[in-house]
C-alpha cells in the first residue's frame, strides 16, 4: 500500500478535491494563493498538485516562470503515473522547456500517456506519428490514435479525423463527414477546425457563416497558423474573406 500522505495545509487538499471547473476558477481568481497551496500539496507528495504546480511554474502563473523546476515537478508526478504529467514531460522534451530538446524522448512520453488513456497523449502521439517526429512516420497509426482521442471528444483530434476524410488518401474521401468533423472541432474551440469549417462553408457559398468562423479562428490561432490563414484568405475569390487577410 502507498504511504499515507499528510498535508500540512488542509486547504491544499480541499482545492484538489474541487470539481475541475471550480478548481480552474479558483486558480484564475487568485493565482498566487493557488500556487502556494499547490506547492504545499506538491511537497507533500500529491501527484495532482505536482502536475498543477509544474504547469503554473511553466506558465509563470502565480509564480515566476521556472521551466527547469516545472520539468522537475512533472517528472515527480509522472513517476507516480500521472498521465498529464507524463504528457507534459513530452511537451518539455519537444519544446526544450527546462530540459534539452529530445524528440525521441518526447514521443516516448506521448506514447506512454496515450497508452494510459489520456486524450492529449493520444493527440500528441498521433501528431508525432503523422509527422515522423521522434518515431517512424506512420499516418495510418496516427489516424488510429486521432480516432481514439476523438471518441473522447478531443476537439483537435476530431479536426484531424476530418482532414483524413477530406484528403481521401487513407480513408475514402467524404466531404460531408469531413465537414461534420470540422464543425464539431470548431464548436469545441479548435482554431484549425474553425478555419477548415470556414473553408468548406466558403466553397459552398455560405460566406457569412464562413466569415464568422474565420474570425473565431483568427482570435484563437497561434502566429504560425495565422500565416496559413493569411495565405489562404489572400487567394479566395470571395471579397469579404479576402479583405480579412490584411487584418491578420
Amino acid at each position: 500500500m502507498p504511504p499515507t500522505i499528510r498535508i500540512e495545509h488542509p486547504a491544499a487538499a480541499k482545492l484538489l478535491n474541487l470539481p475541475p471547473e471550480e478548481m480552474r476558477a479558483r486558480l484564475a481568481a487568485s493565482p498566487q494563493a493557488a500556487a502556494a497551496l499547490l506547492k504545499a500539496g506538491a511537497e507533500a507528495g500529491l501527484a495532482e498538485a505536482q502536475a498543477l504546480y509544474g504547469q503554473m511554474l511553466l506558465d509563470g502563473q502565480g509564480v515566476p516562470a521556472d521551466p527547469p523546476a516545472a520539468f522537475a515537478w512533472f517528472r515527480k508526478a509522472a513517476a507516480a503515473g500521472h498521465l498529464m504529467a507524463i504528457n507534459m514531460m513530452g511537451r518539455c522534451y519537444e519544446k526544450g522547456w527546462g530540459v534539452a530538446p529530445d524528440r525521441v524522448q518526447a514521443t516516448r512520453c506521448y506514447r506512454a500517456a496515450a497508452e494510459g488513456g489520456l486524450d492529449w497523449g493520444m493527440y500528441n502521439y498521433g501528431s508525432a506519428l503523422g509527422l515522423g517526429a521522434g518515431v517512424r512516420k506512420d499516418e495510418r497509426a496516427a489516424l488510429d490514435w486521432f480516432r481514439k482521442a476523438a471518441a473522447q471528444g478531443h476537439a483537435k483530434s476530431i479536426n484531424f479525423v476530418g482532414h483524413f476524410l477530406e484528403d481521401g488518401k487513407i480513408l475514402p474521401r467524404d466531404r460531408v463527414r469531413a465537414a461534420d468533423c470540422y464543425r464539431r472541432a470548431a464548436e469545441g474551440g479548435d482554431f484549425r477546425g474553425q478555419f477548415n469549417l470556414a473553408r468548406l462553408l466558403a466553397e459552398d457559398g455560405r460566406v457569412d457563416e464562413a466569415v464568422a468562423w474565420m474570425c473565431s479562428a483568427a482570435r484563437n490561432a497561434n502566429e504560425n497558423f495565422r500565416v496559413t490563414m493569411r495565405d489562404w484568405l489572400a487567394t479566395t475569390p470571395h471579397p469579404t474573406l479576402r479583405a480579412m487577410a490584411d487584418s491578420l
